[in-house]
């Protein structure tokens, strides 16, 4: 049996968990601005866990391709109110931060779980995260926002993600940080052209013996290539992306959708189940 340890939640991933995602920003490319109130956010937030939510990513620098980055101080201006409204919800809190000084804020107001885009990677990160009991996700991300989709290029991009999270991963261990507590994301849409994605999806189930994984694909471009619909059409194929994704391995899905997701995996369950019912 896989657990997870994050904060003051214990999660056992045989079922795989849906991670909902709350948008602090102005400019996500999804639904920027939409909750970049806090008391919208929360609301949303609280919307996200009665429909059955794991968990709740709260986000207060967008990290779509081409976006700007925020102050440190701005973001914990975003995200800390957030996680203080949300913290007696009885839902895992998440953070996706790649900073440092947002990660030692959004722990003191109570969170449980960091999500780095950046694996941990900026210098005081592992140092910051090591003695607390909050869960991680280690993403890999080619460049950085601004300019990742600027021809990103591998030789072989499963091989190449996976020896960089194999890396991330034997770091963290150094800082004396528990593989309990360790998920990875092989970050769809992070410095990857369509083909990379497709064959890091494909391939999803080769990196699952290294760790949990948690996979983004909600509403991504690349599903939208595949399907020619726009962004703020892509609850179908973004539904049938997370199915197919714990079908191969992922133990997380982070998603935007979350009532229909969690429907969709619920009956996913009943129907492939080997117990008869009456």
């Amino acid at each position: 049996m896989a657990l997870f340890s994050c904060g003051r939640f214990e999660f056992d991933l045989a079922q795989p968990l849906v991670m909902g995602i709350v948008n602090v920003t102005p400019d996500s490319f999804s639904d920027g601005g939409q909750y970049f109130s806090a008391e919208r956010a929360i609301e949303h937030g609280l919307k996200l866990k009665a429909e059955g939510a794991d968990l709740l990513d709260i986000g207060g620098e967008s990290t779509r391709p081409g976006s700007a980055p925020v102050s440190a101080e701005a973001e914990i201006a975003r995200v800390t109110p957030v996680i203080e409204g949300l913290r007696n919800a009885d839902v895992a809190l998440s953070v996706d931060t790649m900073k440092p000084e947002v990660m030692t804020a959004a722990l003191a107001a109570g969170v449980d779980m960091i999500n780095d885009v950046r694996g941990l990677e900026a210098p005081g990160a592992l140092r910051t995260v090591a003695g607390a009991n909050c869960g991680l996700c280690l993403m890999h991300m080619r460049g950085m926002p601004q300019t990742m989709q600027v021809d990103p290029v591998y030789a072989q991009v499963v091989e190449e993600v996976a020896a960089y999270l194999r890396q991330r991963l034997s770091a963290a261990q150094t800082a004396g940080i528990a593989r309990r507590r360790i998920l990875i994301d092989p970050g769809f849409g992070f410095g990857k052209t369509l083909a990379h994605n497709l064959a890091l999806f494909k391939n999803l189930a080769q990196l699952t013996d290294m760790a949990p994984v948690l996979a983004g694909v909600s509403r991504k471009s690349f599903l939208g290539a595949l399907t020619g619909r726009a962004t703020e059409d892509r609850l179908l194929p973004s539904v049938i992306a997370a199915l197919l994704a714990v079908q191969r391995g992922a133990s997380v899905v982070r998603v935007h959708d979350v009532r229909e997701t969690v429907e969709a995996l619920r009956l996913w369950r009943e129907l492939t189940s080997n117990q008869l019912g009456v």
